[in-house]
């Protein structure tokens, strides 16, 4: 099988995960910018798209400038499924994502997300359903299997071939793993090995630069995704390439780059979610952006009194000026 040209964007592209309540558009556009290749949209219910509930349809939203971008969804059945995604279709994203991986109770235990690891004749016919029901290519997202005792991804990716899902997304983790411990990245060179051809994007516990060296080198994907590690590193991408490229690491952002960004963001943010919420939420980075400099845990203490963007920016207009005597 020769790929074709909507398959051959992932080759030896860094990719950002999905991951909920993180990679909103603000945060996605962040590390886009950043030397991320390619963004996905949070993984959206299915169910909520049909129902046209406001927080499904918000996730749809994604800036120009991300693509090429795909739209994750998830659900159980397959009729709601596919109907989700000709909404999504609507988006004009580049393609459809399917997530069969997802690890949480409320998903996985009622059969949605990585509950398909349990029911692979399921898992088909929801991925034909949707490739029946949209034009745009569809990718999946899975693990390695529901339990150690069941790893079924060499057979999952036969199956996602011959139906014709365009690209296989492996989270080297099985279900009860969720995002703890090692990931068994060997599985995806087992799933080269034997005659897969479409791109296999391989994830999970990918930390550094070196990581990903690594698994290009002896694990042979088609290209890595990166989740936890970008939420207090966005700049990984960016170091990521300049790793593969020179074999050195980039010296590592200066305080006022991680000020700047920072800024950045939260103001993209406030735009997205309006003053109240996007201040609220974007709280969670604070410590991404500031880790590794002194007094920081006093600088972040203060910064989550505030509700509003402008003694915020104020403050960490101050703290550059401190620390990087400008």
């Amino acid at each position: 099988m020769i790929m074709n040209d909507f398959q051959k964007i992932f080759k030896d592209k860094i990719l950002l995960a999905p991951m909920e309540d993180v990679t909103e558009p603000p945060f996605r556009l962040i590390c886009k910018k950043l030397g991320a290749d390619i963004t996905y949209t949070e993984f959206i219910s299915s169910d909520g798209l049909i129902r046209d509930a406001r927080k499904a349809r918000n996730k749809l939203f994604y800036y120009k400038e991300e693509k090429p971008v795909g739209i994750q969804i998830f659900g159980k059945d397959a009729e709601v499924v596919s109907e989700a995604a000709m909404i999504a279709e609507t988006a004009e994203p580049d393609f459809i994502d399917i997530n069969c991986g997802c690890w949480v109770k409320d998903v996985a235990l009622k059969g949605a997300g990585a509950g398909f690891l349990k029911d692979i004749p399921g898992m088909k016919n929801l991925a034909e359903s949707v490739l029946k029901s949209v034009k745009l290519p569809v990718t999946l997202k899975t693990r390695l299997g529901w339990d150690e005792k069941s790893i079924v991804i060499v057979e999952v990716a036969k199956i996602m071939e011959d139906i014709g899902i365009q690209a296989l997304t492996v989270h080297c983790r099985i279900r009860g793993q969720g995002n703890k411990g090692e990931a068994d990245w060997s599985w995806v060179k087992k799933i080269k090995d034997s005659g897969i051809n479409i791109p296999i994007i391989l994830n999970g516990n990918i930390k550094t630069p070196e990581d990903v060296k690594f698994v290009f080198d002896n694990y042979q994907p088609d290209a890595v995704m990166i989740g936890q590690a970008a939420i207090t590193n966005p700049w990984i991408f960016r170091q990521t390439k300049y790793f593969l490229e020179n074999g050195v690491n980039e010296v590592v952002p200066t305080l006022k780059e991680r000020i700047n960004t920072c800024l950045e963001h939260l103001k993209l943010a406030v735009e997205f979610k309006g003053e109240k919420y996007g201040v609220l939420e974007f709280r969670k980075h604070y410590s991404g952006y500031l880790r590794e400099f002194s007094n920081i845990s006093q600088i972040r203490l203060e910064l989550m009194k505030f509700g509003e963007y402008a003694p915020i920016e104020e403050r960490l207009i101050k703290f550059r000026e401190e620390f990087c005597n400008e």
